[in-house]
């Protein structure tokens, strides 16, 4: 994954939002939670779990919402949990957080790294909270006893979405969030508005977002170049697939350095797999090219698609070849509300102070774009980075590290955007 750098801190916003400071008790609940999210969030990062197979992680959530008094559904999408919290007539705020972990072998020296074993696609892995979910759901769980312990208080609904699958499905099915909003996680009752966060390595406590596209979307493409086989000594008695899938890479690259307007968006066209040929003289029947598709436009999305195939097609063509191109849609653009973004800013500048900054776009993806395309949203990044620079890596690497100094930000950020949302709604 690439990740980008945060860039500066965001000026004072000029929408004024009626002032909703957290109560004394309120700070207190959250102070009293702490020791607990720590736990949990050790818990899980000793027992991670692949996507969709969340079971003790979705167990203890679903144990805890309940001792909360929360109405529970549970095996939304496979192993999701929602938990619905009713106070007041005021809005309804829906707060996500993802569960599953990687196929990653831990590297971290931790007293409760993962030594955990899975199955991955028919073999057998280390898994490891390489992304940090473990971090998002005890926060999660955290603001969840925080919200509830408000009784009547409490001036609106809130919808808990534990969401699993996150980092896809095992088989490339429809799961994740898609899949808990087919299975209607967002119904009785529907939210007016979702928030939620992902930790990612800049400095510990630091909150970074930014209205509009903040992350990409990402689909997958699947091109096979057909030729003709042949003996390698003789190549004019074929058509050769290996020659042509490399005069397509390199089209493709044209799409963005030459094709697309740099002054929109910023948008790649990877391509991460070339497979054929079995023996070093014979010339194969096909070639398999596999990669990825990144931007943060709708528009630019679909034209790139177009360009993929009319690209791949016609080099094939004058090659004497053909091109079956396939382009799988994964998430869209996780993109943040502008209205919601400026309404929430004089919070998170109150939670983070100087260290609450307006993020750059980054080309990694999120499948929370699925809950924002629905109802307006605000995503965050959490920074966990330690101070030591050494223990610095990022997301999806065997030494990703997070510090746990960040966790009580994020129950903060979360609990104080819940409320002083429902409050300006009121």
């Amino acid at each position: 994954m690439t990740f980008f750098k945060p860039q500066f801190v965001i000026a004072a916003c000029s929408v004024l939002l009626p002032v909703h400071s957290l109560a004394a008790d309120v700070t207190s609940k959250i102070d009293a939670v702490m020791p607990k999210v720590v736990e949990w969030r050790r818990d899980f990062h000793q027992h991670p779990e692949l996507s969709n197979q969340e079971f003790r992680t979705a167990k203890i959530v679903a144990d805890h919402l309940r001792s909360l008094g929360m109405e529970v559904e549970t095996e939304v999408a496979h192993t999701g949990v929602v938990g619905t919290l009713r106070g007041g007539d005021g809005p309804v705020v829906a707060l996500r957080a993802d569960m599953d972990g990687l196929p990653v072998t831990e590297l971290v020296d931790l007293p409760f790294a993962s030594k955990a074993r899975g199955m991955y696609q028919g073999r057998e892995v280390g898994v490891m909270h390489a992304c940090g979910h473990d971090n998002h759901v005890a926060i999660l769980m955290g603001v969840a006893e925080v919200l509830a312990g408000m009784g009547d208080d409490l001036p609106g609904t809130v919808k808990f979405i534990f969401q699993p699958a996150e980092e896809g499905t095992p088989d490339g099915s429809v799961g994740g969030a898609e899949l808990m909003l087919m299975e209607g996680a967002f119904e009785n009752p529907r939210p007016d508005v979702v928030f939620g966060l992902h930790v990612f390595p800049f400095p510990a406590g630091t909150i970074a977002t930014r209205p509009g596209g903040l992350m990409a979307s990402s689909d997958r493409h699947q091109i096979t170049i057909k030729g003709k086989q042949t003996h390698g000594a003789v190549p004019w008695a074929g058509v050769d697939p290996i020659v042509t899938a490399s005069q397509v890479v390199l089209g493709l690259q044209t799409i963005v350095s030459r094709q697309l307007d740099a002054t929109l968006t910023p948008s790649i066209v990877t391509v991460g797999r070339i497979e054929g040929g079995v023996r070093n003289n014979i010339i194969p029947e096909s070639v398999e090219l596999e990669g990825t598709i990144r931007t943060f436009d709708a528009e630019i999305r679909i034209d790139i698609h177009k360009r993929i195939r009319r690209t791949a097609t016609n080099i094939a063509e004058a090659a004497g070849a053909t091109a079956d191109v396939v382009i799988d849609q994964g998430y869209g653009v996780t993109r943040n509300d502008p209205n919601v973004f400026r309404q929430m800013s004089p919070t998170l500048e109150r939670v983070a102070g100087d260290r609450f900054i307006e993020a750059s776009q980054t080309t990694t993806a999120e499948d929370f774009s699925y809950f924002a395309n629905e109802v307006p949203g605000l995503f965050l990044f959490l920074g966990v980075a330690p101070d030591d620079p050494t223990l610095i890596y990022p997301n999806h690497s065997p030494r990703f590290y997070a510090d746990e100094r960040a966790l009580p930000v994020g129950v903060e950020a979360l609990t104080s955007m819940t409320l002083d949302y429902m409050m300006s709604e009121q």
